[in-house]
């Protein structure tokens, strides 16, 4: 097993390039199984174990795939197997994207129960009531998802969600691109890695309207064909990178991003004192390393994602006064306070609401990580901690950024990659 090592009070400067985003990759990928025309040519695809669990899912369907220099060739013309294993959705809760493509194409799908982060209830029921609004008959019986579409092929509908729902978005998404006649989709997600989906289904040949906005129309096709495509930035990992400049009292630039998907972490910064600058496709962080105690609110988009909230709590640690992070989405996203406190932080929960005391001098030592973006912030609270402070079961953080002790090497952090044996 991995930890990460890290020699905090180094200051975090220079310049980094975004990776492709793997929120928006997975659907991506998913939506190949739409197709069995052609090979897809997928380009700024991350390197992460996301990307190659689902790939191993692709293959175990009947999928072919090569990944070479972040560009990802998919052809799916041989899949013949409706069957998600346990073994392998397990491991990644976005797993239940293939649902709707596999439904779509074949009429018929089982998948397993997802399994993924440890943190809190995060139902699939949003998906299910989706498929059966297309017109899918569904059953939940040992563990698997049975969905079945009468007489093979889904019908248009309306889905209204009650909750917005990135993931239930993309899956009715990708399914309705297949179905019979004209879909509407109400109160669905407006983040921008539903609106990269949208494109690639387009340059698949799906007919969309209403992308960017949370009315949804699909036209559905009778077939879809390979697409050549270049998946978007990654605005989690670019706000984390800017999030280590802040910290640490830093510079950063962070290159190959469209600054308005980051609009409202971006606001945050300048409340907290930051200086930032944008141009087209670059973010420019200053930071004196006083910092400004700044309430956000984790809301879906464009509000300041629950994604970065975890990252916005190590940050407040150096704030001078109280700051107060609410989490809208996500009401149980806190298991990184209790490792953030055995660093030093004072932070209360109350509810779905952090209370963060600061500032606070950090000290190094051992702590876990619990989920993808919780081993996040443990990393920002070691790059300014006293001490040496060792991330443990960093797995997590590998399935959701790519090389992420390389580039805060490359700008100036005391950070190696070590194994160890645990127990």
């Amino acid at each position: 097993m991995d930890k990460l090592v890290i020699r905090g009070g180094r200051r975090i400067s220079g310049s980094v390039s975004a990776s492709g985003s793997k929120n928006s990759s997975l659907p991506i990928i998913a939506s190949t199984l739409l197709s069995g025309n052609g090979t897809f040519i997928l380009h700024h695809i991350p390197d992460l174990q996301d990307i190659k669990t689902f790939t191993q899912l692709l293959h175990h369907l009947g999928a072919e795939t090569s990944f070479s220099g972040n560009t990802l060739n998919v052809t799916t013309g041989n899949v013949t197997s409706i069957l998600a294993p346990y073994e392998l959705v397990k491991k990644m809760r976005a797993s239940i994207y293939v649902l709707g493509p596999l439904l779509a194409r074949f009429g018929h799908a089982r998948v397993s129960l997802p399994g993924g982060c440890a943190f809190g209830p995060r139902p699939i029921d949003l998906h299910l009531m989706a498929m059966e609004k297309l017109g899918a008959r569904i059953t939940i019986e040992t563990g698997f998802i049975d969905a079945t579409a009468p007489g093979g092929k889904l019908h248009g509908a309306h889905i209204d969600f009650p909750i917005s729902s990135v993931g239930a978005t993309g899956n009715a998404l990708m399914a309705a691109s297949l179905a019979e006649g004209t879909t509407t989709i109400s109160n669905a997600a407006a983040e921008p890695e539903i609106v990269t989906l949208c494109h690639f289904l387009t340059a698949m040949g799906a007919t969309i309207r209403g992308t960017g906005t949370t009315e949804l129309e699909i036209e559905g096709s009778q077939s879809l064909n390979a697409a050549e495509f270049q998946n978007a930035f990654d605005r989690i990992e670019a706000g984390t990178l800017l999030a280590a400049a802040a910290i640490t009292g830093g510079e950063i630039t962070v290159n190959d991003v469209e600054p308005e998907q980051l609009k409202s972490v971006l606001k945050k910064f300048v409340h907290a004192g930051c200086t930032v600058e944008t141009t087209e496709n670059s973010v420019t962080l200053k930071s004196s390393g006083k910092l400004i105690p700044t309430d956000i609110t984790a809301k879906p988009y464009p509000a300041f994602p629950t994604d970065m909230q975890a990252q916005w709590i190590a940050l407040m640690t150096q704030a001078e006064g109280t700051s107060h992070i609410t989490d809208k989405i996500y009401h149980e996203r806190f298991n990184h306070i209790p490792e953030l406190n055995r660093l030093g932080a004072n932070i209360e929960i109350r509810k779905n609401q952090a209370v963060v005391h600061g500032p606070r001098t950090l000290s190094g030592t051992k702590v876990m990580s619990t989920d993808l973006r919780a081993s996040a912030s443990l990393v920002l609270a070691g790059l300014v901690a006293k001490g040496t402070t060792e991330v443990l079961r960093v797995y997590h953080l590998d399935r959701g950024y790519e090389k992420i002790e390389v580039k805060l090497k490359s700008l100036g952090a005391d950070i190696s990659r070590e194994s160890y044996k645990e127990f």
